[in-house]
């Protein structure tokens, strides 16, 4: 998965939520249950992520969503293997990105 997000500093719930295409709510609730979420709120409450937040967020989703983990698995599988799976994951997003740049150079031929 591609996520779409202009380059800036800190991203509003609905940015991210639209990026990732789910509700706001399910966003709401990883930063429950994931530890490594931790946006910062302004005075008025709103969340502000990160590029790091989107980063861990990616990683979440693609544990969950693709992979088919249960929520306590993913968990598990990001505190025993971290270091292992996040750099398993940004070699399939670089491969990811090839194929694509590679399938738009074959769709212009």
């Amino acid at each position: 998965m591609r996520i779409n997000l202009p380059e800036k500093r800190y991203y509003s719930i609905g940015e991210v939520a639209g990026a990732f295409e789910v509700n706001t709510s399910l966003i709401r609730f990883w930063e429950k249950e994931f530890d490594v979420i931790k946006p910062k709120k302004n005075a008025k409450g709103n969340r502000k992520f990160t590029p790091e937040d989107i980063r861990n967020l990616e990683l979440i989703y693609h544990l969950v969503k693709v992979r088919g983990f249960t929520l306590e698995g993913a968990k598990i599988h990001l505190t025993a293997e971290k270091q292992k799976t996040l750099s398993n994951f940004e070699i399939i997003r670089k491969l990811e990105s090839i194929k694509a740049e590679l399938v738009n150079l074959k769709n212009q031929l």
